[in-house]
């Protein structure tokens, strides 16, 4: 995937489980698991071809995800910049 279809993780409520991350200098893609307060911080699972592999996965914290990691963009038909019928002029 390019580049141009991630971006800055700015904020901790972008991690959702289920999002597409990658580290800012690889190209490895992982889902976002869910958070383990006993561990203090995130599964991680490697993503390949559109299936996520739970052969094994790692704990991130919060704080390298939002460090060294950026988030997949989602646009589409809950992006309310997409809907032609919102405008700007009224």
């Amino acid at each position: 995937m390019k580049n141009g279809n991630f971006e800055t993780i700015l904020d901790a409520y972008q991690l959702a489980e289920g999002s597409i991350i990658k580290e800012k200098d690889q190209e490895e893609l992982f889902e976002l698991g869910g958070y383990d307060a006993d561990k203090k911080g995130y599964n991680v699972f490697p993503f390949e071809d559109g299936v996520r592999l739970d052969d094994f996965d790692m704990i991130v914290s919060e704080s390298e995800l939002m460090d060294n990691y950026l988030i997949e963009t989602e646009k589409g038909e809950n992006d309310p910049t997409d809907d032609p019928l919102i405008s700007d002029s009224l």
